[in-house]
């Protein structure tokens, strides 16, 4: 009986050695959490190259200036006496045709996008939709602002300057308060209104539509209602936007109503409730 051969020695193989890897990249601009500042920079680049922006708020700058320096010429050249007017109240109608300017502003900060299909992209590029309303109103509400602030207050200037001993009612603080900020702050928050229902309606024309109905139709409405109808008409002229205008110049023909400021924290609750549907809205729909 023989015994079988052993199979022959085989030295363990060694691995091959395994190749080098190079370090993964790490870009050098620092990665942080979008912010409700980076919303705010990116709405503040895009309505600051719109062409519509530049438009609406050259013809709201050429109309305050405009309408409220004639007015104070026409009125210091014809030689008649105030009657204890108040001075400043002659910034009315300029202030009132460019708040249609706002309304334009405020509706075409949001349907616009919608309009040319961008809010597509903003809402890939920003997924939270509350930051993207919210950075849109914060742009569009200061720059409005500070517009009006600007010009109301220059026009101001320019017709207590003028208009010296023409028996018009000279201002105190408050006044001068009232007549700048005061109508600057409302008809900011009237723009401020009409983003949101742009935001709602999503089509430009419609949305600039239903703002000058809201601003025009309670006046006309008034001024046609029948005399059965006393109490619904007093409320609808004490409530219109232009009579709420007037009220931040002393010259509103309304004993009763709201007065400047109460006449804008209205107009801020109405405000608060039509952003938060408009916050809803957009956080239910598809774009």
């Amino acid at each position: 009986m023989t015994t079988p051969a052993s199979a022959p020695f085989q030295p363990p193989q060694q691995q091959p050695p395994l190749p080098h890897r190079a370090p993964s990249y790490v870009s050098p601009i620092p990665v942080t959490d979008a912010h409700l500042g980076h919303a705010i920079a990116s709405e503040w680049t895009k309505i600051k190259s719109l062409r519509s922006t530049m438009w609406t708020l050259g013809v709201l700058i050429l109309l305050v200036f405009g309408i409220g320096l004639l007015t104070t010429v026409a009125v210091s050249s014809s030689g008649s006496t105030m009657n204890g007017t108040p001075v400043l109240s002659m910034g009315f109608f300029g202030v009132l045709l460019g708040s249609m300017c706002v309304i334009t502003l405020g509706v075409l900060t949001v349907a616009s996008e919608y309009g040319t299909g961008m809010i597509r992209t903003t809402l890939t590029a920003c997924p939270s939709r509350a930051r993207v309303l919210t950075a849109k109103a914060i742009v569009f509400f200061l720059l409005a602002f500070v517009i009006l602030l600007v010009t109301t207050t220059l026009v101001a200037m320019f017709q207590y300057a003028v208009l010296q001993g023409t028996g018009a009612r000279q201002p105190d603080a408050a006044g001068w308060i009232l007549a700048t900020v005061g109508v600057s702050l409302h008809v900011a928050v009237l723009g401020l209104l009409s983003l949101a229902v742009g935001s709602l309606i999503r089509h430009s024309a419609g949305a600039i539509t239903v703002m000058l109905g809201v601003v025009l139709v309670p006046l006309v409405l008034a001024l046609f209602m029948p005399q059965s109808l006393f109490s619904v008409r007093e409320k609808l002229f004490e409530y219109s936007i232009p009579n709420q205008l007037s009220a931040f110049y002393s010259t509103s023909v309304s004993s009763t109503g709201p007065s400047g400021w109460e006449a804008l924290c209205v107009l801020l609750g109405v405000t608060a409730v039509v952003f938060g549907g408009a916050v809803a809205a957009l956080n239910s729909r598809d774009v």
